[in-house]
């Protein structure tokens, strides 16, 4: 008698254990999913800050231009992710600060979870004042 409420007991358990994995998938796959989306966002936009504002630099050296500057950008860029990401790179001369200088500006979309579908749209900008040659 007790062998067979013991069994009985076993068995109304039999299959619980895929309910309850499938429970919790549902609530930290979504969690999941963000956070690898969090760390592309952030690693694409990290990126393009760090070449923005590597090519406003190569841009303020004396002797260069802002078509230097933004070819410098494009090649980095180019160099750590993929083209698809890029909308747009501009190199041009402003004020930094109140000393002339140029600003380098990417503008870039990223894919949800890099899959297609719906845009993150990210802009970055970097800043760097300008050399002047100073007559001995």
């Amino acid at each position: 008698m007790r062998d067979a409420v013991r069994r009985r007991a076993r068995t109304g358990e039999r299959g619980a254990a895929v309910v309850d994995f499938v429970l919790i998938l549902l609530v930290l796959l979504p969690l999941v999913l963000g956070i690898l989306q969090l760390a592309l966002v952030l690693h694409v936009r990290n990126t393009l800050a760090s070449a923005a504002s590597e090519g406003a630099r190569h841009a303020a050296v004396a002797g260069s231009s802002a078509p230097a500057g933004q070819a410098k950008t494009q090649e980095l860029i180019s160099g750590a992710l993929s083209r698809q990401f890029v909308r747009s790179v501009s190199v041009r001369p402003a004020l930094v600060g109140g000393a002339p200088g140029y600003v380098a500006v990417v503008e870039a979309d990223v894919d949800v979870l890099g899959l297609g579908g719906p845009r993150i749209h990210v802009r970055v900008a970097g800043h760097a004042v300008a050399e002047v040659e100073v007559a001995p």
